[in-house]
This record gives structure tokens, sequence and C-alpha cells, in this order.
């Protein structure tokens, strides 16, 4: 347990340590561009616990780690201007946007960078199961379509292209039109057998497989998420999913459709443990996919069998632009989530959990923590651009209300301004405290 809480703790002053540093380097680099004088650069707030005066700036590590600022000259309404070109509110407004910006463009492009790096030089993430021969383990129990595949089918071939892996299958229904059919030929008690599936009028990217059946993907628990229906009934990383409701369980799919189909009613688990079976009662909860979608969960993750696919340069950089467009479509889709009241604020994850999320992945291995780090980059570049006082894009917002009235906003209306963005931070972290707290405890 010791190990654990060092292990995320040291993970946990990693990330933040390397993200803060990043955003608040944006902001003293284009300061400095536009001549601005900054007096401080400070990882932490609070006490300083160390710092070292370099030209005009002190660089300072402080006690409470939850962020970091630059102190530039004159960038206070409230304090008395002396009329130095170096102060900040001395410099034209678009240089001041300019310098705003800075930080949290450094997280996006920081993300953009891992990202790339990892395609380019590790590879691209794939599930082991891609590689594998395309051999049915289970079909849906519900499918919304005729479909003549049957578990133990053993696929030959699909269109023509003969002896496909699951990777191949998938990549040509993503191909498919809507309302199509496929000519798949399959391998069925020793005899070939052929047919047309048609391809569903509302076809996307998790219905793929449900057109040729499930592959083999082990029903093994690697995490189980704290305070959510699979932890408070017992569930432990490990365990191998057995039976659902009485149905045998062979692939992690037929667990995913199980739990969706059931909605909020209990489950009849059955789960092989150390040799021995166990019996668990779950019900589902509801939640946000990745993709926007409000789902049925139990809070649980497969474990993954994964190989790297490395990538040339411009496909690594394409690729990586479009998992960080990905990141901020699902991300816009949690806030709308939570606006609407589909996502539960439990479900956000405050500084706890980010230290505890970081632990978990450092264990899993470089990869993963990159791949954490670049995440977590982009969710604070993008919270920092969000119109919201005290922000970065409150400080914008500021900036294009002053550029379209072509003056100044009094100095009441900026304290107003701040002493509100105050309250909603503190309103949020408090929030966020809340969130680890009960993720920890169970609720």
């Amino acid at each position: 347990m010791a190990v654990n809480i060092l292990r995320d703790l040291a993970a946990g002053a990693i990330v933040l340590g390397v993200l803060v540093f990043i955003h608040e380097a944006g902001h003293f680099i284009v300061a400095k561009l536009c001549h601005v004088r900054v007096d401080v650069f400070s990882i932490g707030f609070g006490t300083r616990l160390w710092g070292k005066k370099h030209g005009d700036t002190l660089y300072q590590i402080a006690a409470l780690p939850l962020g970091g600022y630059v102190k530039m000259a004159g960038d206070n309404p409230v304090e008395e201007r002396t009329g130095d070109p170096h102060e900040y509110l001395s410099r034209p407004r678009w240089q001041r946007f300019l310098v705003v910006t800075a930080g949290p463009a450094m997280n996006i492009l920081l993300t953009l960078a891992i990202i790339w790096g990892i395609y380019a030089f590790a590879g691209t993430p794939m599930d082991a199961y891609l590689r594998q021969p395309a051999d049915v383990a289970a079909v849906p129990k519900t499918p919304d379509h005729a479909m003549p595949i049957r578990p133990g089918d053993q696929i030959l071939a699909v269109n023509g292209k003969k002896s496909p892996t699951w990777g191949q299958v998938m990549a040509w229904l993503e191909v498919a039109k809507p309302g199509n059919s496929v000519q798949v030929t399959v391998l069925r008690d020793g005899a070939q057998q052929s047919f047309s599936v048609a391809i569903p009028q509302k076809q996307d990217a998790s219905q793929d497989l449900d057109v040729l059946g499930y592959p083999l993907i082990p029903p093994v628990i690697d995490q189980v998420a704290q305070g959510l229906p699979a932890e408070k009934a017992g569930m432990k990383a490990g365990d191998r999913i057995v039976s659902m409701n009485g149905q045998p369980i062979v692939t992690w799919l037929q667990l995913t459709e199980s739990v969706t189909t059931e909605g909020p009613h209990p489950i009849h688990f059955v789960v092989q443990r150390k040799g021995k079976d166990v019996p668990l009662e779950i019900t589902p909860v509801q939640t946000m996919d990745p993709d926007g979608q409000v789902i049925w969960a139990i809070g649980v993750q497969r474990s993954l069998q994964e190989f790297y696919q490395r990538e040339g340069a411009l496909a690594a950089g394409k690729d990586a632009v479009d998992k960080t467009l990905d990141w901020i479509r699902q991300m816009g889709d949690v806030v709308v989530g939570l606006v609407r009241g589909q996502v539960s604020v439990r479900e956000l994850a405050g500084p706890v959990g980010i230290v505890q999320l970081s632990g978990q992945m450092a264990q899993d291995g470089v990869v993963s923590l990159l791949t954490w780090t670049a995440y977590i980059s982009l969710d604070l570049g993008i919270i920092n651009l969000l119109p919201i006082p005290i922000l970065d894009g409150g400080h914008v917002l500021m900036l294009v209300v002053e550029g379209s009235l072509r003056r100044d906003l009094s100095i009441a209306v900026k304290e107003r301004f701040v002493q509100v963005g105050m309250v909603f931070l503190l309103c949020l972290l408090a929030l966020a405290f809340y969130s680890d707290i009960h993720r920890l405890i169970g609720y």
C-alpha cells in the first residue's frame, strides 16, 4: 500500500510538474518576445521552497503543487502603472492576447508532440486480437439484422479477399456502405459456405464487429474503477468472467453487450478467481463512453494485450492530429453531458484522481504514462481556454470585450470579474476533491 502511494505521488509529481512548467513556459517565452518584464516564474503556489534570481526574473518552486504562475510587471490592473513600456498592461492588446494564449497553446502542442513521438518511434498501440485469424468466438444475442454467422465459424474470405485477420475485417467493414452487403465465405463443420451479409443502415465503429460476430478477446478484468458497482460488489483485477445471468461468456464483447442490454437491472455474474468460481451480483449505472454516448457500465476495464505498429513521420503526424481532435471532441461531450445531467460530477478526476491514475499508468509502462501525460496536457490546455474569469480564457474574453469597446474596462468591473472567477475556481476545486474522496471511499 505504502509503495503504491509513493509510486502515485512520484508519477503525479512528474506529470503535473512537467505540464505546469510547459504551460508557464509558454506565457514566459511569449512575454519575453513581446518585451514584457517577468518578475516571477513559479511552479506551485504559496510559500517558496526554493528560488534563484536570474536577470529580472525570480525562478521558484512553491509549496502548493496545484499549478503555477508567471508574474509580469504591471499585470495587476488594480496597481498603479508607471508607464514603463515593459509592463504587461502597457503592451498592445494583440501582444497581451498572444501572451495569455501561449500557455494553453504550449499544452496542446505538447500533446501533439508526445502522440507523434509515440506513433513514430514506439508505434500505434493495437489490440493483439486484430492480428488473429478471423475466427468467430460468439455472435450478438439480439442483432438488429439477419446474421448467418455462427460461433465457431472461421472466416475464410470477405468480398473475395482471402485469409483475413480481424484487423483486416474491421478495415473492410469501415469502408462498406450502410445498406449494402458483403460476401463472406466461412469454414463450418469442415465445409465451406458462402453467403451475403447486410451492412446495417446505422453503421458506426462500435457496430463493426456485430456484423460478422465477435473475436476471441479474453474476458479478464484488468482494472476496477473505485466507487463504481463492480468494486462495490467485490469484483477484483484478474477475475475472469465465466457467465452472466447463467449464459456462458467466452469473449469480452459479450460482457459489454450484456451490460448494455440489461441496463439498470441486476446481473448475476460468476467469475473465476484463483481457480474458484465466485458469484457476484452487480447493477450497472449510467455513464458516458469516449464517443459521448450515454451507456450502462459497471466500472471495469479489460486486460489489454497490445502490440505497437510503427508509422512514418507524416502518417504519425496525421494520426496525432486525429487523436488530439478526437480527445477534444470527447472532452466537449463530457462538458455537454455535465450540463445536461447525463454525466455525474463524481466521474470527474480532481488532483488526487490524476495522481492515482498517473501511478497506474506508470505501472503499465512508459508509453502508457506518456499517453496519459499527453491527455492531461490537452485537458489542461482546453480548460484554460474556457471563458472563465481567472483562467486564460477569461483574460482572452476581457481583451476581446475591451477591443470591441476600444477602451479599457473600469477597475471596479475588473475587480468584480476577478472575484467571480476566484469564487468559481474555489468551488470547482472543492468539487474536484469531493469527487476524488467519493471515488476513494465508494458511493
